[in-house]
């Protein structure tokens, strides 16, 4: 019988342990989910008879090479910073892994010993890295079939509220990690636009927007998304005049983050202490400098802010609970801490409503015996209200079905991957599709 290691039971994985335990029904296998808490990852199994629940520390280095060396296979859904910590004892011990996290470049550097080792690392296995990845690799290479030459590439993904029931002043729901959204943008972005390379600053990122118009959406704001750069190299597209990989959030998100971040809360590296029995309204206010005067708080903020007292801003900071005269009770000791429980119990996704996910391509095309065309491509997926949540489905799916495939040594790959070769993205995408998850496309004349 062969063994499933799934680590992490968090927002993301619902859909992914399900469909794991279903595999293992039909393929005789066994599923183990390890989380720090284990009532969580019981509650993820559900009593089902192929599946386990066990307590992991992924800092308990003998348990972890414990867990590690019984799996013929790791899906690795703890948080980003821990991929290469599992990836390096899958390594070590010959198992392969699969992740919906972005190949950092510690993974990329572990690819000569993985492949030595003959073990397969495929990263970007969710949605965005992910779907996306897969989806625009097999356009690229159907274009440039027929004849095409790629000259602008914009990618886009986004998980939000679907747009038909009531929404909160973000217009946000958390369904993925909350310290994600925390500290997105902390490394800033870089993105090539009419030939020109721009380098956006982490504290600019939110105030870099644009709007765009998403088929069967609407409207929504777009913001740059770490290094689009570097996936010129991934889909070959070293002669594009326009690279673009974008973030979408309901119009107004962007405004809020940028005031949050200039104000210099999404910060995990300095300790406050006592931070559990601090107010809200007491945290703020250490981020104000001593000279900004003002009768409330909210004044403060806005005068240090240079925003109006009275605008959408600082109502939906008011709203978040920033202002409030109540112990934050947070287990960490950073701001970043403090937000991220903050976003996960003010912004929750109420049992009655559904989430969505978007992914956008957008691509110019120019051919030797045809006009130039724009393609766009599509996908707009809503979750289940009381059941899975579009995003896990999204995340959890192509990290499913790449788990089947080299349990089944349908992938003869080694090395540090992301699933931009067609012996993964095909089959994915075909499954994908049967289960309504698919792209719609548009084609017009430039």
């Amino acid at each position: 019988m062969k063994q499933v290691l799934v680590l992490g039971a968090g927002k993301s994985s619902p859909y992914l342990i399900d469909r794991l335990l279903r595999y293992a029904s039909e393929e005789d296998w066994c599923v183990t989910v390890g989380d720090l808490d284990i009532a969580m990852a019981a509650q993820r199994i559900g009593g089902h008879e192929r599946g386990n629940a066990v307590t992991f520390d992924v800092n308990d280095s003998a348990k972890r090479d414990e867990y590690v060396n019984a799996a013929d296979l790791v899906v690795n859904f703890l948080a980003p910073k821990f991929q290469s910590l599992i990836a390096w004892d899958c390594v070590n011990r010959g198992k392969p892994m699969v992740s919906a996290s972005y190949r950092s470049q510690d993974l990329r550097e572990l690819d000569a010993d993985a492949k030595r080792k003959g073990v397969l690392i495929l990263s970007e296995m969710g949605l965005d890295p992910g779907i996306d990845n897969m989806s625009a690799a097999s356009m690229i290479t159907r274009l440039r079939a027929d004849g095409g030459r790629i000259t602008s590439f914009c990618s886009y993904g986004s998980g939000i509220p679907a747009p038909d029931q009531e929404h909160s002043p973000f217009r946000y729901v958390i369904t993925w990690n909350p310290r994600n959204v925390v500290m997105a943008a902390e490394d800033g972005a870089q993105f090539m636009e009419n030939g020109l390379i721009k380098i956006v600053p982490h504290h600019h990122v939110f105030h870099h927007t644009w709007l765009l118009d998403v088929d069967g959406v609407g409207t929504l704001e777009a913001y740059p998304n770490r290094d689009s750069l570097s996936y010129r190299q991934t889909f070959g597209l070293d002669n594009v005049h326009t690279m673009i990989r974008g973030t979408m959030r309901y119009p107004g998100w962007s405004e809020t983050w940028a005031r949050i971040v200039q104000l210099g809360l999404p910060n995990d590296k300095l300790h406050i202490p006592n931070l559990a029995d601090r107010t809200y309204a007491e945290v703020t206010e250490m981020f104000l400098p001593q000279n900004v005067s003002g009768p409330k708080l909210s004044t403060r903020v806005a005068l240090f802010l240079g925003i109006s007292p009275t605008g959408t801003v600082i109502e939906k900071m008011r709203a978040l609970g920033l202002f409030d005269d109540t112990p934050t009770g947070c287990i960490g000791n950073t701001t970043a801490d403090m937000m991220t429980d903050l976003l996960e119990r003010k912004l929750p996704l109420l049992p009655d409503h559904r989430d969505m996910v978007v992914l956008l391509h957008d691509m110019e095309v120019e051919y030797d015996d045809r006009p130039a065309e724009r393609v766009k491509a599509t996908l707009v997926a809503k979750g289940e209200p009381g059941g899975f949540t579009a995003m896990s489905k999204t995340v959890g799916g192509p990290a499913a079905l790449a788990a089947r495939m080299i349990l089944r040594d349908e992938l003869d790959l080694s090395g540090c991957l992301i699933p931009t070769r067609p012996a993964i993205y095909e089959p994915v995408l075909a499954a994908l599709a049967k289960d309504d998850i698919a792209f719609k496309e548009k084609v017009s004349l430039l």
